[in-house]
């Protein structure tokens, strides 16, 4: 296994392991370790770590962070890779801010490449249905 792979899939299980174990605390520890886990998954989506980046942006995505909207946007907007724009978009879509969703379906019209702006319109189109 390469040494790049090899860094992404251990990020990706230690988010999962350590997320787990904090989410199966007690409710009153449970919000201020979520926050901490937030603000920690929002300097992932900065890294230079390509999957540390995706994972992050998927996890804020399923924690429906308000917080992580306008770093996502960032990485929705300025990103050499699909595979984290695409990220991007899917948690600004499970967000649901307004500023998220215009920024999806903006991408959707004005992205660099086919793949992403075909599904930033799956998704805003989802969103719009209400499937989401």
């Amino acid at each position: 296994m390469s040494k790049g792979i090899f860094s992404i899939v251990l990020s990706a299980l230690l988010l999962i392991a350590f997320s787990g174990t904090v989410f199966a605390s007690n409710p009153k520890e449970k919000s201020s370790n979520t926050g901490v886990i937030e603000v920690n998954l929002i300097e992932g989506v900065k890294s230079e770590n390509a999957g540390l980046r995706v994972s992050s942006a998927i996890f804020l995505g399923d924690m429906h962070s308000s917080a992580a909207v306008i770093p996502l946007m960032r990485v929705l907007k300025n990103c050499e890779t699909e595979e984290a724009r695409i990220a991007a978009a899917v948690s600004l879509i499970k967000i649901g801010d307004a500023r998220g969703i215009y920024a999806v379906k903006r991408a959707a019209q004005f992205d660099e490449s086919q793949r992403v702006r075909d599904l930033c319109l799956r998704f805003y189109h989802s969103y719009k249905m209400g499937k989401v």
